[in-house]
């Protein structure tokens, strides 16, 4: 799809936001001695930059106009005291006071460019340091506190962070970086409404040493608490193979991009910069910073299409501190706040869409910019595979949304294989997604059932067990009963055929049903309650495989070393009968699960009686299987009880067939 968007903007940073951060600190021109401010032993003289912050009357809330204008000179000062300084010299007087951040190199990083002619490198290294000095706050505040606020405003406010620092210090920090009212550097930046240029250098050198002063108060309080601060470990990203779903970018398609930067319509002229040098960033193996770079200015790029295809140019600009900003948030939700449609979701498409949810927003998902942002993760070790998900779908949209004749690059047979996997992306870590992976995760250990040890036949007869399971007979005729009813609703290609439930092939249906695409995108509430309850059955079926395989293997260990006594030994027995029937009970409930996902959105809506009916037969369910994992535990071990539960469950759930009101649900669909 292409749609030619003007480009007539020059900044995103409204009237107000921009006389802030790029006016108000240079109107008060005075000449300060650095020895007021840090000494020559690198001590910040706090004092002296508390009383740059002016108070409103009558409530004595700080006047961030005000305190920005004051302390104009005082950053410029600093900020030129800092760019006299050799690296080493640096290193030499601050590098011990950045330690308490467990993110040293961060800040030489942010030293080494305030002195390079680079504004994007201002810009990353900006952003970098308040997510590094954000993480830091937070395990402060864990030395008093016990849930740390998710957002930084909230833990800039906080009492604990005032009782370790001083509420004057706190009320500086936040006209920095805590308050939409203030400079607000971090959001700014973070959502993509800055470009390079409109950033001072001068408030990257106060920054600097703002956190070297946060670190020799924190000393101070850590010696008289006789405390030890102690840093959370970093968050780290599992299923990498799940997050790699584009190939693997190479020469040919950076070049592409590098191209399409320039013709694509959802990247501004000021924020060119960003998009080259996160290309640059990729190209040297700095992924992090790539990453970094990118979701800004990705969500630059969709809020001007966003403002474009809902009519409302002014969005595209900072909010004041009492309107809303337009975020990935916003522009990623089904409806506005007045339940007005979202047209971003019709224009990006579904597959755009589930993509730019799993990897932002869904809780099971990688969430990476909640991540980084937030400097929860070690900027050293970020896996190629995310940075090339995300530079790929960039690289699509920026392709899709572009102005000019570039048939030539759309054509290109590098490009083409980006683009198909841009279309056909599925989600991975929506709620629907993630019991679809624990249905397949569940039926392949009850199939590991099959190679289990167990007790050789004539051995069970010495101890009087019989070989022969009568009370099999009626499990497994209701087993087959419920499955006949069912079988209009599987796949014609598979059939029941011998034992009712047999675990290859039913592992393959799975398999089948679970392939099948399910609109997941804005999911009413009453699917997602389903979908919970779904996940719950699936989790505890899973949990009593593990236990059976556990118990299985130890009694069976146990067994041939003859130290069961004659208890355990006939324990032993019922064991190895239930779980006879066991098997195919769980195979049954988790092909229930899967055909109920794939036809959960005609549950209907939660108030209706049909849904509260069928709601209320899913926790039946789940408390059979509750009860399940309690009777299998090796605690337990009740497999009579066992028995006689799945008989019950079976006995339920064909009634509740019989009554066809989970039949008339899936033909309905």
């Amino acid at each position: 799809m292409e749609m030619l968007l003007a480009d007539p903007v020059s900044t995103c940073l409204s009237p107000t936001v921009h006389y802030m951060i790029c006016e108000a600190g240079f109107e008060i021109k005075a000449n300060l001695s650095i020895s007021s401010i840090v000494s020559d032993k690198a001590e910040i003289h706090w004092r002296t930059i508390t009383e740059c912050i002016q108070y409103g009357e009558p409530d004595q809330t700080v006047d961030y106009v005000k305190s920005v204008r004051s302390l104009g000179s005082l950053c410029e000062s600093l900020h030129l005291y800092l760019q006299s300084l050799t690296r080493e010299q640096f290193e030499d007087q601050f590098v011990i006071w950045f330690q308490w951040t467990n993110g040293s190199e961060v800040f030489l990083e942010t030293f080494d460019a305030i002195k390079s002619p680079h504004a994007t490198a201002i810009a990353l290294s900006l952003m970098k340091l308040t997510a590094c000095l954000e993480r830091a706050l937070g395990d402060v505040f864990l030395l008093i506190g016990k849930d740390c606020p998710f957002l930084l405003r909230d833990l800039l406010v906080s009492q604990e962070l005032a009782t370790v620092f001083g509420q004057s210090v706190m009320d500086v920090l936040r006209v920095f970086i805590g308050s939409p009212d203030g400079l607000n550097l971090r959001n700014i930046l973070w959502h993509g409404f800055a470009s390079p240029q409109e950033i001072p250098v001068k408030y990257s050198s106060m920054l600097l040493c703002l956190t070297a002063g946060l670190g020799q108060l924190l000393k101070t309080y850590l010696q008289q608490t006789q405390s030890t601060l102690v840093h959370r470990p970093y968050v780290s990203f599992s299923n990498l193979k799940e997050l790699h779903v584009f190939p693997d970018l190479n020469h040919e398609l950076l070049s592409l991009a590098d191209e399409l930067v320039l013709k694509s319509n959802i990247v501004l002229r000021t924020m060119l910069p960003f998009w080259i040098t996160a290309l640059s960033s990729f190209r040297q193996c700095r992924y992090a910073d790539c990453v970094i770079l990118l979701l800004p200015q990705l969500e630059s790029g969709l809020r001007l299409l966003f403002t474009k295809v809902n009519k409302c140019p002014s969005r595209l600009m900072t909010a004041e501190s009492s309107s809303l900003y337009t975020t990935f948030d916003e522009m990623l939700a089904k409806q506005f706040h007045n339940e007005e449609a979202n047209q971003l979701p019709l224009v990006l498409g579904e597959a755009a869409m589930e993509f730019l949810w799993d990897f932002l927003n869904h809780q099971e998902g990688p969430r990476v910019r909640d991540h980084l942002s937030h400097g929860e993760n070690s900027l050293n070790v970020f896996p190629r595979e995310i940075a090339n998900s995300i530079l790929s779908f960039s690289i699509t949209l920026l392709c899709r949304f572009s102005k000019g004749d570039i048939a030539a690059v759309k054509e290109h047979s590098f490009l083409k294989p980006l683009m198909s996997c841009a279309d056909c992306y599925c989600s991975q870590f929506h709620p629907i997604a993630q019991l679809k992976k624990q249905v397949l995760k569940c039926i392949k250990s009850i199939h590991s059932w099959s190679v289990l040890p167990i007790m050789p036949e004539e051995q069970v007869q010495e101890i009087g067990g019989s070989g022969k399971d009568t009370d099999d007979v009626p499990c497994m005729f209701v087993t087959t009963d419920i499955l006949s009813q069912l079988q209009p609703y599987l796949s014609h290609s598979i059939r029941f055929l011998g034992d009712p439930v047999e675990e290859v092939i039913t592992e393959k249906l799975l398999a089948d049903l679970c392939s099948k695409h399910v609109h997941v995108l804005f999911c009413p509430r009453s699917v997602l309650e389903i979908v919970v309850v779904l996940r719950q059955i699936s989790n505890q079926c899973h949990q009593v495989s593990c236990q059976v395989i556990s118990t299985c293997e130890t009694r069976y260990k146990q067994w041939t070393n003859k130290s069961l006594r004659s208890r355990q030994r006939h324990n032993y027995l019922r064991m190895r009968r239930s779980i006879k029937f066991l098997s195919p009970v769980l195979q049954l409930i988790l092909i229930l699960i899967t055909l109920e996902l794939i036809h959960v959105h005609t549950a209907g809506e939660q108030n209706t009686p049909g849904y509260q009916h069928y709601l209320k037969f899913l926790k039946v369910i789940l408390k059979y299987t509750e009860n399940l994992v309690t009777y299998t535990s090796p605690e337990k071990n009740k497999w009579e009880e066992a028995t006689e539960l799945m008989q019950n469950a079976l006995l339920k759930i064909r009634t509740v067939l019989g009554k066809q009101q989970l039949l008339v649900q899936l033909a309905n669909s």
